[in-house]
């Protein structure tokens, strides 16, 4: 999934940015308010990490703009331990957790994780469909119980289909949700990890439909 940081100090966000593209996520660093108000105008993520304390433009206001224009991106905001204030307007401007400063890395993980969850519909850590069963936290696919090895492209596919489980995909929206900045993955790309996953689990009574003109839908056979 794609998340976007938003964080000025620039050893924390790449901590937090290196943590997350290990745990899998596409992951965006931006370190200025105002820029990080432009990019949310017109790209949406799965999660914002919204630091408060921001140039040119603080989190709050950020926060504010995102809600009012109608973005249901979740959003965790990143808050001093004693900052109560701070907090308590940030829920009540539509955030949907927060985390006080200093944290470990673990912990942030873990509430991505949740946040995840729940923005997807559900609160279970483990999606099941036909006889694949997918495990959020340890990012395991497995068949009956045994686990198959999934390259990290295709499990991030995998992953998005399943958190949509009987929605249609379009290529561009499994891309914006693959790709940061700095990737360049094509419609044609896309294809092609589809087509091998498609081989990885068909034996697991689930099916990925091409809808023409729509995109894919992952289904039980």
């Amino acid at each position: 999934m794609r998340v976007l940081v938003v964080e000025d100090h620039a050893a924390l966000a790449d901590g937090i940015a290196r943590s997350l593209q290990l745990a899998g996520y596409a992951v965006d660093v931006i370190s200025d308010g105002e820029e990080a108000d432009e990019i949310l105008r017109t790209q949406e993520y799965g999660l914002v990490v919204l630091d408060l304390n921001l140039p040119r433009m603080d989190g709050l206001e950020i926060l504010r703009r995102l809600r009012h224009r109608g973005s249901e991106s979740a959003v965790l905001i990143l808050t001093a331990r004693n900052d109560i204030d701070d907090r308590v307007r940030g829920l009540d401007l539509g955030a949907d957790d927060y985390l006080a400063k200093p944290f470990e890395l673990i912990e942030l993980e873990a509430r991505v994780r949740a946040l995840m969850r729940r923005h997807s519909g559900t609160h279970n850590t483990r999606i099941t469909c036909g006889r694949l069963t997918y495990d959020t936290v340890a990012r395991r696919a497995m068949i009956d119980g045994e686990d198959i090895e999934i390259p990290r492209r295709e499990l991030n596919i995998l992953e998005i289909l399943l958190l949509r489980l009987g929605h249609v995909l379009s290529k561009e929206q499994i891309t914006d949700q693959l790709a940061g900045f700095e990737d360049d993955i094509s419609a044609n790309a896309v294809e092609l990890y589809i087509s091998r996953l498609r081989k990885r689990v068909e034996t697991a009574d689930v099916k990925i439909q091409t809808i023409r003109g729509l995109g894919y839908l992952l289904k039980k056979t």
